[in-house]
């Protein structure tokens, strides 16, 4: 079922909003759009993804002409040099690149490691955040990339969601758009389109969006206090893109239609309504939208391929983002096109819009070297040491001492000497995520004079042989987990030694690398620290911080009790 609503005057144009363009690089739009064929304006359309630094890959994904392709970050900068080389020379039209350029694990380890956006956050300092984005902005147009699909912009208020977490700026409207502008507007001085995401906002359902349809079920008033002010002054700031996801706002399409049924939980990246209507038409957004990635779960499990590929385009997107089998994807919008299933009217905008963006980058006027430097000048401009510098700064300052309630810090080797780790290093789904590990803890540690020892189910620690357990979590966000919560079957062993607490006979103290809500399932520990990201800068902070050469700075962006007075005691 389809809802009718009138046609919205949202063709871009060269002279307004944030891809205004000067009649030189409008008039090249205009060629360019109308030397392309049929089929090649609708591969403009794709943005498809790289996982393998090789030439092989790049040559399978070229073969399809796509508008760009999305990098996910490896571990070798000579071939990530090379792959990306190789596809800015197969392509005919100027090839766009994009990348999650997060922080966190969503690192090559090539680069500067920055913390994800709480730990960000938690430094509460704009001016920080600025550098920082600067930092990523520079080293990643070194590698080639135009476009990052950053900044996430939801608000994080289920504290069970295992998606938002530590990719959001925390749960308060302002701090997101304080932090949110800071980064948007570096980035975009520095040649680097930012996107906002993930309209129309996730956080409110604990669910994830790459598994299932999730809803943003609140009222419309509290919406437009929320995420409506988010994204109206990011787009009042001028930022150049936005990201429609697999999520449904009910209240706005019931307002809309009241008996709207099954349709009123339709996601957002195949919503008129929510894309030309609330986002053009209302909040008055002249960028470009792209989908969230359309082999997720939350668009998969809603409608057929065959529907949902001319959908995407035909609801406002203006970029389709991924795709399995991209020769199959792009029959299929063809189709849509010949069925009238996609209009040409959005054909027109969409592909105008995706060249327009290009143009607004300057990627028509850029050499080949331009885009990509030689491989040493690329090296020289990543690690720079004030990079590194900064980084570790914000890396120590986002540590949040949440409670302390039985007196533990600082800690010694003369007190504590005999320490147990008890960790869960956690996962990352992103291809390329540095290896997770918490030697730079214990190695920092046994430097200072402390004897560490691994927990041992078979041997469990007593008051007798153990000083002082360490619980390391430290699972970041990532898509597909589902649910978040403190696995002590897992940490422990077993579901048996699940049941087995050492906190009232051990000092303990808990430390999450991730996640910052883990107390939820621990309130009893007394102490805990929020660390947000595993990053050796951010492990080698944390002990300083333990014992007590530098004082705790971070600012929890989040309610870390969760609501729950049971937490604090």
């Amino acid at each position: 079922m389809s809802i009718a609503i009138p046609s919205l005057p949202s063709s871009p144009a060269p002279g307004s909003g944030p891809l205004a363009l000067s009649p030189e690089d409008w008039n090249w739009v205009e060629r360019t759009r109308d030397s392309l064929s049929v089929e090649a304006q609708i591969a403009q359309l794709f943005v498809l993804s790289a996982r393998h630094d090789t030439l092989a890959e790049v040559d399978d994904l070229s073969a399809h002409a796509p508008g760009g392709i999305h990098r996910f970050p490896t571990h070798d900068l000579d071939a990530a040099w090379a792959a990306t080389r190789h596809a800015l020379e197969r392509s005919e039209v100027p090839l766009i690149l994009s990348g999650d350029i997060e922080g966190g694990t969503i690192s090559a380890p090539f680069t500067t490691a920055i913390p994800n956006q709480m730990g960000i956050a938690a430094c509460d300092d704009p001016a920080l955040s600025a550098d920082l984005a600067r930092i990523v902005a520079r080293e990643s147009r070194a590698l080639g990339y135009n476009w990052s699909f950053t900044p996430v912009v939801d608000i994080n208020r289920a504290f069970r969601s295992a998606i938002v977490g530590t990719r959001s700026y925390g749960s308060d409207p302002q701090r997101i758009i304080d932090q949110a502008r800071a980064y948007v507007r570096t980035l975009q001085a520095e040649g680097i389109a930012a996107c906002a995401k993930h309209w129309p906002g996730d956080g409110v359902d604990d669910r994830d969006q790459h598994l299932t349809t999730t809803v943003n079920d609140l009222s419309m008033a509290e919406w437009e206090e929320s995420f409506g002010r988010i994204f109206r002054a990011l787009i009042d700031d001028g930022v150049m893109t936005i990201m429609s996801a697999h999520i449904a706002l009910p209240a706005y399409i019931r307002a809309r239609w009241p008996d709207a049924g099954r349709i009123a939980f339709q996601p957002a990246a195949v919503s008129r309504l929510l894309n030309e209507e609330l986002l053009r038409g209302r909040l008055g957004f002249e960028g470009l939208i792209v989908s969230d990635a359309t082999v997720m779960g939350g668009l998969t499990s809603w409608m057929d391929r065959a529907e949902a590929v001319p959908a995407v385009i035909e609801n406002g997107c203006d970029v389709f983002l991924f795709s399995r089998d991209p020769a199959a994807d792009m029959a299929l919008m063809l189709r849509g096109l010949r069925d009238g299933r996609l209009s040409e009217r959005r054909l027109h905008e969409a592909v105008t819009r995706t060249l327009t963006l290009k143009a607004k980058l300057g990627l028509h006027r850029m050499s080949l070297d331009e885009r990509l430097a030689p491989i040493d000048d690329v090296r020289d401009r990543l690690r720079r040491p004030d990079h590194l510098s900064i980084a570790a700064d914000a890396a120590g300052r986002s540590i949040t001492l949440v409670k302390d309630a039985q007196k533990l810090l600082p800690i010694d080797p003369t007190r504590h000497r005999r320490v147990v780790l008890i960790a869960d290093e956690g996962s990352s789904f992103f291809s390329g995520a540095p290896d997770r590990s918490f030697d730079p803890l214990r190695q920092a540690l046994e430097a200072r004079g402390f004897s560490i020892r691994a927990f041992d189910p078979e041997t469990m620690p007593t008051a007798q042989d153990t000083d002082l357990i360490l619980y390391l979590i430290g699972q970041e966000t990532t898509p597909g987990l589902g649910h978040i919560f403190l696995d002590f079957a897992k940490l422990h062993g077993s579901a048996r030694n699940a049941m087995i607490q050492f906190n009232r006979d051990i000092p303990t103290l808990l430390l999450s690398f991730g996640q910052p809500y883990y107390l939820y399932d621990a309130p009893h520990i007394a102490t805990y620290i929020n660390a947000y990201a595993s990053l050796p800068d951010v492990q080698t902070a944390l002990v300083e911080r333990l014992l007590g050469d530098v004082p705790f700075a971070g600012v929890s962006p989040v309610d870390a009790f969760c609501g729950k007075e049971q937490l604090k005691w």
